[in-house]
């Protein structure tokens, strides 16, 4: 969420960030309700100022009780007033999206994503290569026909060395980011709704969010979720930033809308299991800029372990969310896809989430800022392994087993049942 005063210091500029963004956002009637909240708390102010300074009076007449009456039925019905104007007002202000960084390319959808690094070679197969599917069936990594009568559509079963390839490489990277002197948390998948509002998530993205409706909760659809509400209400010192975490959690999406898109195979699942990594900062523009840069380095070196090639996008005004202000996407090479599939997403968020869940920090001269948040896939499982299997298979049908994820495996190849 925005600063109005900064929305009406800065209009223009905020509407041509939602036009940037492809959302449509009313101003106008934003400022307009702004203007009449702050009436409304003027007025209630007054009149109960007033209405206080009468009740304390010594000597009460039938005429002053008559207009203390007056005026504690004035104070309800705007109260009233107010409530519904604030929230409008709230209302409003949620649909705002942020403002992108001026490096961010400006364009309406994905076409308009910049690619600003490549890494590691294209392999060349002198053989029909398989994609997953076919290479999960042959070696009994998957189920996805039993998985689907257990979980419905898109539900599967990873069996035998996915199994512990999975395990591999999400042990491999919680580890890399603890000795990295990230903190390491396991966070809950089960969340109350002002995480999500807070993370930016609603009310555009609601449709994605399972709800559990018996007990008002939500599962959250990645550990950036409960994680950057962690200090929700709280205030810290500025000697404690940056708080930089490293989270596990197993993640829940609807995939709404994505019907006959990706629907084969472990591309776009409704369950999966993700590190991400979590940057509190104080208010510093340029510092928060350098951690983007650090989060996505860190997801960088986890593809270069294993020797995969990828490359990194930043993101278009259209491609990129409401909420980030600068995004960048790491698209790792998948022979059967002939390109490259998203892996990893690192965004900067500005005091955009911070705001809205009120995290602020004390600064050096005792003042009180929202802190930034920053956040960053570190890896996500079952995707991985579409790249790992499809990249390292062998003529015979085998896949070799990256180097890093042997001592997991247990074994230098997995070849066919």
């Amino acid at each position: 969420m925005l600063d109005i005063n900064f929305i009406k210091e800065n209009k223009e500029t905020v509407k041509k960030a939602a036009k940037d963004k492809n959302r449509e956002i009313d101003i106008e009637r934003l400022l307009e309700v702004d203007k009449l909240r702050r009436e409304l708390i003027t007025k209630v102010e007054k009149i109960r100022s007033e209405r206080n300074i009468l009740s304390k009076s010594k000597t009460m007449t039938e005429e002053a009780r008559e207009k203390g009456k007056k005026l504690k039925k004035e104070i309800t019905l705007l109260d009233e007033e107010l409530k519904r104007t604030e929230t409008e007002f709230l209302n409003l202000m949620y649909q705002v999206p942020n403002i992108p960084d001026k490096s961010v390319p400006v364009g309406p959808d994905a076409s308009f994503n910049k690619e600003v690094k490549k890494w590691g070679e294209i392999p060349e197969f002198n053989f029909k290569p398989m994609d997953h599917i076919a290479l999960c069936n042959k070696l009994d990594l998957f189920d996805l026909e039993r998985g689907s009568k257990i979980a419905g559509f898109r539900g599967y079963f990873l069996k035998n060395e996915a199994a512990l390839m999975e395990m591999g490489i999400l042990a491999h990277t919680f580890k890399k980011l603890v000795n990295k002197g990230y903190t390491p948390l396991i966070a809950p998948s089960l969340v109350r709704e002002f995480t999500l509002f807070g993370n930016g998530q609603f009310p555009w993205g609601k449709e994605e969010v399972y709800l559990m409706e018996k007990d008002n909760l939500y599962l959250a659809g990645t550990a950036e979720v409960p994680v950057t509400a962690y200090f929700s209400g709280e205030t810290l010192s500025v000697k404690e930033l940056p708080k930089k975490f490293v989270a596990f959690s197993a993640c829940f999406r609807r995939e709404a809308g994505s019907y006959g898109k990706d629907t084969k195979g472990l591309y776009r699942l409704h369950q999966f299991n993700k590190i991400e990594q979590v940057i509190i900062n104080k208010n510093d523009y340029e510092g928060s800029l350098k951690l983007h840069e650090e989060l996505l380095h860190n997801s960088e070196e986890v593809l270069q372990d294993l020797k995969l090639p990828y490359r990194v996008m930043l993101m278009s005004t259209g491609d990129m969310g409401e909420p980030q202000i600068k995004k960048y996407d790491v698209e790792t090479y998948m022979p059967s896809r002939k390109g490259y599939g998203e892996t990893m997403s690192n965004s900067f968020m500005g005091d955009f989430q911070t705001r809205r869940l009120n995290i602020r920090y004390r600064n050096d001269k005792g003042m009180t800022e929202y802190t930034h948040s920053l956040n960053n896939t570190a890896v996500a499982s079952p995707r991985i392994l579409i790249a790992i299997l499809e990249n390292y298979q062998q003529n015979d049908g085998s896949v070799v087993v990256p180097e890093i994820l042997r001592e997991y495996v247990g074994a230098d190849v997995i070849n066919p049942k």
